[in-house]
């Protein structure tokens, strides 16, 4: 996919409503207040030392910072956010290392992005937030490139 095209999804779902249920679109996932498109997926890295994913890291990296130029343009520089602590508060949720009473919920898309991406560059336009990331779900599987258009103020 283009760059053109990658501008022309982001574009489609700034202006698509979101749906009631959480599902698979033709772009990536999407659920109530949030589309979450998958601009490029690499290949996995099974067989590889770690040299090409670190290139392949690198590449997704260029490509999500060559959109950040490109929408930087239409909106002013982005925030960068870490989904760091993000991550560190859903994990302690999960494994029960907090109390029950005090696991605080965190909502999508932040729940899902905070596991594979760890860090944002994220503009609030229009009533929305658009976010760029690169997201890795472990080591061995593939990079992805995602887009994302959210109502739901990041957490």
């Amino acid at each position: 996919m283009s760059t053109a095209q990658h501008l022309a999804v982001i574009d489609l779902l700034r202006s698509r409503e979101f749906p009631a249920e959480h599902g698979r679109s033709e772009c990536g996932s999407e659920g109530p207040g949030y589309h979450i498109a998958e601009l490029l997926t690499s290949d996995t890295f099974w067989e590889d030392d770690g040299s090409r994913r670190d290139i392949v890291e690198e590449q997704y990296e260029a490509e999500r910072d060559g959109l950040t130029v490109l929408l930087g343009d239409r909106w002013g520089p982005p925030q960068r956010f870490s989904l760091a602590s993000l991550f560190e508060r859903t994990m302690d949720a999960a494994l029960g290392a907090v109390d029950e009473a005090e696991a605080e919920e965190i909502p999508e898309p932040w729940a899902q992005l905070s596991s594979s991406v760890p860090d944002l560059h994220l503009w609030h336009v229009d009533g929305r937030w658009i976010a760029l990331g690169v997201a890795q779900w472990d080591k061995e599987l593939p990079f992805q490139l995602l887009a994302v258009v959210t109502e739901i103020d990041p957490p």
